[in-house]
């Protein structure tokens, strides 16, 4: 669960972001654009907010992707969507542009279990989880970066892989993840989260 304080923060930072875009005639440069998904997302693309995946180093195609599904609200989440809309094509490039080229986020210093280090090496060599994210894990193209993400949000986004809520423009995932248990859910993102 997380936290009041956090859930009041994230609340004011919507509605901070809602109102820089409900200006009229404003026309709006990269940075400004930026500025309210960075409040959420790390400034310098790490997120510090639970759930909330860093952006930094992801593939710029795959940044590209994810804000026209945004916009075309082929992934309805709030506040992303509401932020797109209107959002030109060209500015959609220049945004995701922009983010690719923020820095990685580091990984959790907190120690990688060998035990479960073995286990999820096992699991990838199974289900070829570094044949599309690279085997560094740094993703390439259309296929985002998972290594330093988040733990949280990389259970999350598995678990919405399994039970389609989350939508992606492809059916591969959802067929990755369909064998896999919560608990190995949980051993993907523990290893994942502690690598550069």
């Amino acid at each position: 669960m997380i936290a009041s304080g956090t859930r009041i923060k994230r609340g004011l930072l919507i509605a901070a972001a809602l109102v820089l875009l409900a200006t009229p005639g404003m026309t709006q440069s990269v940075a400004e654009r930026l500025a309210p998904c960075l409040a959420c997302h790390g400034e310098n693309g790490t997120s510090t907010m639970p759930e909330v995946p860093s952006l930094g180093a992801q593939p710029a195609y795959f940044l590209l992707i994810q804000l026209f599904m945004f916009r075309e609200r082929l992934r309805n989440v709030e506040p992303m969507t509401s932020m797109l809309k209107g959002v030109s094509d060209d500015d959609l490039r220049r945004m995701a542009e922009a983010i690719a080229k923020l820095p990685a986020p580091k990984a959790d210093e907190t120690p990688l279990s060998p035990d479960r280090a073995t286990r999820v090496r096992e699991l990838v060599a199974q289900h070829r989880c570094n044949f599309c994210h690279s085997g560094d894990y740094s993703g390439q193209e259309n296929v985002p970066r998972l290594a330093g993400q988040r733990e949280d949000y990389l259970i999350k986004a598995l678990r919405g892989y399994k039970d389609n809520t989350r939508r992606g423009y492809d059916a591969q995932m959802a067929d990755v993840v369909e064998p896999l248990t919560d608990a190995e859910f949980a051993e993907f993102a523990h290893y994942l989260a502690r690598i550069n």
